[in-house]
């Protein structure tokens, strides 16, 4: 018998390895979505392939009657409708480790491009000046790092901040002392966290608890002289509220790599914001993390339409997300 698995998104075909080299597997690439084409190759698909750009709804599943799995080439499922998949009984799952220090540098950078307004320095120069006053920035060294989130990405960010001799602080519910201690994070409650911090990184998933979990409130709560980073999720940062905060003063600056809707619309407050840097969701946007996510996302659909056992392929690859 040979599987049929539908790829879209751009995901990096020549990393899924273990499916192209395997004459069980016939792998299908088509990159639009909404196209005709796909909806064709969708109806006869054993599995799905997706990043983050589809949306793989209700609706989408009703089209796709062969389907037994759905592999999210990232981190997250939130772009996946799981009660649907849950009821068609089509297992869900996600490649979680494979773009982790990838989103940690990147939020790196942000750190610094908005510590030292890189971004703007840039456009200043380009533009045929060489105003060196109007880019007088702070240092990471000797601040302190706020982490709403300290798993994975969150954990990274913390050892690269340490590098920098920053004090790094954290409210995760989930994050066990034993682990915060090894880590040489402090663990403090939200509004401490809120407080406390000159640059505040946010590494949640998008849920009902997270969602515009940065609102007026937390933002009035902060230093003025603070910075505010997201490479998370769209959606826990309140917008509105972030774009008010900075031209109010309320807070130095922030750095934003995803939006609650994508791509940002032309109206969006943030467009207008000052001391804002902006970047088109990049986190995982690296040759090495790309490879990675799809080559874990291609073992996992390889062993469980394999097996064609959920369970057998839950337990030998500790899926972090299945239905």
């Amino acid at each position: 018998m040979t599987y049929r698995v539908l790829v879209t998104d751009t995901v990096t075909l020549s990393a899924l390895g273990p499916l192209l080299g395997d004459d069980g597997f016939e792998v299908i690439s088509v990159n639009d979505s909404a196209s005709d084409e796909f909806l064709v190759e969708l109806a006869v698909a054993d599995a799905l392939i997706v990043r983050s750009v589809t949306s793989v709804t209700r609706e989408m599943l009703a089209l796709a009657p062969n389907l037994k799995a759905v592999g999210r080439a990232g981190v997250g499922v939130d772009n996946l409708d799981m009660a649907a998949a849950t009821e068609k009984g089509v297992a869900v799952f996600n490649a979680p480790g494979g773009n982790t220090i990838a989103a940690a540098e990147l939020t790196m950078a942000l750190l610094i491009s908005v510590a030292r307004k890189v971004p703007a320095a840039d456009a200043s120069v380009r533009s045929g000046r060489w105003n060196r006053s109007d880019f007088r920035g702070v240092e990471l060294r000797g601040k302190t790092l706020g982490l709403i989130g300290a798993g994975r990405i969150g954990s990274e960010v913390a050892i690269r901040c340490m590098a920098f001799d920053m004090n790094v602080i954290a409210y995760d519910p989930y994050l066990s002392p034993t682990r915060a201690e090894g880590l040489g994070i402090e663990m403090v409650g939200f509004d401490d966290v809120i407080q406390r911090s000159d640059f505040l990184s946010v590494h949640v998933p998008l849920n009902e608890e997270t969602r515009g979990i940065l609102g007026h409130g937390a933002l009035r709560q902060m230093k003025k002289s603070a910075f505010v980073v997201n490479s998370s999720r769209g959606g826990v940062v309140d917008e509105e509220a972030l774009a008010r905060a900075l031209h109010d003063g309320t807070i130095a600056g922030a750095a934003l790599d995803v939006y609650d809707r994508e791509p940002l619309p032309a109206d969006s407050p943030l467009r207008g914001a000052p001391n804002l840097v902006l970047t088109p969701h990049i986190g995982a946007s690296t040759v090495e993390a790309q490879q990675g996510v799809a080559s874990d996302v291609a073992h996992k659909i390889m062993l469980l339409l394999e097996t064609g056992n959920r369970a057998d392929a839950l337990n030998a690859l500790e899926l972090d997300q299945i239905t």
